[in-house]
């Protein structure tokens, strides 16, 4: 389970975010490993497969960013994806469903934002996941507040595609790309600085795919895997909640379900 957070127990909303306290000094769920660091250019090409390395400032890593919570701890991960109103950001359902407070700060680094903190007002996940927490619905969008002069968080990072359609099941590859190589980025806890790893997943089964990339610990629920394109073609949750250990992780398979909860969410 890769998330680091504890939240409180009780049924869960579909479609509206619940104001609750958060339970905060939660203990840590994987301890961080070590960290095998390439060359820090970016870009799936240039980078070889299954190597995790400290991902670089860039116009596409300040689009992922860190949720935090009330205490202004940092304990998943979430990226921008496009929206009509300029103010989305996906991540795992399970990083989002317990209530209480939570910010978004994309491209934090060494503890600072350099792009805002932004208050989500709103979360998003199907009736899957609110009524029995199904690991093939593990899949969220936090809607953003405006900062003080009106403008959203799409407007000052920009923001990915969001691939989800109906071709990745049963393909053993995600939606969006052909050659099936993508670029995981993620915030583990232990860390001020994001992870980043391309490599070829799989398919774990027909609703679930996987990505062997080490050191992707506590922290990293909710991370984008990014295609060539830069598109979101999934994200770190779904099975054991993205993985019981650093070295794997998974997410849902972005098919049908997933882009019809894209486009109830954009019609909102």
């Amino acid at each position: 389970m890769k998330r680091q957070r504890c939240v409180p127990g009780g049924s869960a909303r579909s479609g509206r975010f619940r104001s609750q306290h958060l339970l905060l000094g939660c203990a840590v769920l994987l301890a961080a490993t070590s960290v095998s660091v390439a060359a820090a250019d970016e870009g799936p090409g240039r980078q070889r497969l299954g190597v995790t390395r400290t991902a670089p400032p860039s116009p596409r890593a300040d689009r992922v960013g860190v949720l935090l919570d009330a205490g202004r701890r940092h304990f998943c991960t979430a990226s921008v994806v496009h929206s009509p109103r300029h103010d989305l950001v996906v991540t795992a359902a399970h990083c989002v469903d317990g209530g209480g407070a939570v910010w978004f700060a994309p491209g934090y680094r060494d503890g600072r934002a350099p792009h805002g903190v932004w208050k989500v007002r709103d979360v998003f996940y199907d009736d899957a996941w609110a009524d029995g927490a199904d690991e093939d619905h593990d899949l969220a969008f936090a809607v953003l507040e405006s900062d003080g002069e009106g403008r959203g968080v799409e407007d000052v990072v920009g923001a990915n595609a969001f691939g989800a359609g109906a071709d990745a099941l049963g393909t053993g590859r995600p939606v969006g790309d052909g050659a099936g190589v993508v670029t995981v980025v993620g915030y583990p806890d232990a860390r001020q600085t994001p992870l980043a790893c391309t490599n070829r997943p799989t398919l774990h089964s027909p609703t679930q795919q996987r990505i062997d990339c080490p050191g992707f610990t506590g922290g990293t629920s909710g991370s984008p895997w990014l295609d060539r394109s830069g598109a979101v073609v999934g994200v770190i949750g779904g099975y054991e909640e993205g993985g019981a250990t650093a070295d794997v992780s998974y997410s849902v398979v972005l098919g049908r379900d997933a882009g019809r909860l894209y486009r109830t969410v954009m019609a909102q």
